[in-house]
């Protein structure tokens, strides 16, 4: 008999944790016992669901109202506000994010024969309901959890296999977007991925345009276009995002204004109360906070189990 929703979120539930993180490479179940603040991240291409409850976002400049069994997908870099606005202890908010690997995309679809669909290539996200025929093969992929020997070897295969059925739900034309080295969003997409592992080093426009064989002046159209941001407003933006990860660790503010690529601690105090709407020594410390209360529920729910 073939699963139902209920059965997938009924793993989700099992194995999804307050950090989100998992051992399987890409994969994030997590949990939410109560409505979120805002916040702000930047999405790489990826698939995700919700089980329970529901999530505002902003997608660039898209709105999406993201709640159970609906599935969203992303097909390129691109920021995100996102604030989870319905749960409680008890009926949580529960989600899967997956990272997607566009060479996997193209592979897949060099396997397929016959017409192959392509969006606008200057769409980055879309969302539909979650299509039954993924029930199973994610229900295996959350499985594994409970099988750590098995990951290593299962979960890239199962991984494959999700690709492959989303390329045959509604979201198949945007996802084959990843495999058009051409198209404007894939290209842009190799700008994004060289400033997110190079974030703090200084910006080359003209070498990030020739990255994306792009004229200066395309460059910034497109770049726009797809980010709903300029290069240095996406640099700043991942620079924050890495420092906001590093906070709650760190024995300095200037420290991690330095790591990240600030030459100016004034300026990222400016920059990081702006975004967040915190400074960053007072959102170290309720970052801390909320990873103490976090890890007092983990501990609390592990105790009545």
């Amino acid at each position: 008999m073939k699963p139902k929703f209920s059965d997938l979120m009924n793993v989700i539930e099992r194995h999804a944790r307050y950090d989100y993180l998992t051992p399987i490479d890409g994969l994030k179940v997590g949990r939410t016992d109560q409505p979120s603040e805002v916040s702000h991240s930047i999405y790489q291409p990826s698939f995700g669901l919700v089980a329970r409850g529901v999530k505002e976002l902003m997608v660039g400049e898209t709105p999406f109202r993201y709640a159970a069994a609906e599935s969203l997908l992303c097909a390129a870099d691109v920021p995100v506000t996102s604030q989870v606005t319905e749960a409680s202890p008890s009926a949580p908010y529960l989600a899967i994010h997956l990272d997607i690997d566009p060479a996997v995309v193209a592979e897949l679809l060099r396997e397929r024969s016959g017409h192959r669909p392509k969006a606008d290539d200057t769409l980055i996200a879309g969302k539909y309901p979650l299509d039954p025929e993924l029930f199973d093969p994610l229900i295996r992929l959350l499985s594994l959890l409970e099988r750590p020997r098995d990951i290593p070897v299962m979960a890239p295969l199962i991984r494959r296999e999700i690709i492959w059925k989303l390329l045959h739900t509604e979201h198949g034309p945007l996802l084959s977007q990843l495999a058009f080295a051409n198209g404007h969003a894939t290209r842009i997409g190799r700008t994004t991925a060289w400033i997110r592992e190079h974030y703090a080093a200084a910006l080359s426009i003209p070498e990030l345009a020739a990255k994306a064989n792009m004229s200066v002046p395309s460059f910034h159209r497109h770049f726009k276009a797809v980010t709903s941001m300029s290069p240095v407003q996406f640099q700043k933006r991942v620079r924050l995002q890495e420092a906001r990860r590093y906070l709650s660790g760190a024995d300095t503010i200037s420290s991690v204004a330095y790591d990240v690529g600030y030459g100016s601690v004034s300026q990222f105090n400016r920059d990081y109360r702006r975004l967040f709407n915190l400074t960053p020594s007072d959102d170290a410390a309720a970052l801390r906070a909320t990873l103490k209360r976090e890890l007092g529920n983990v501990r609390q729910s592990a105790a009545s189990n």
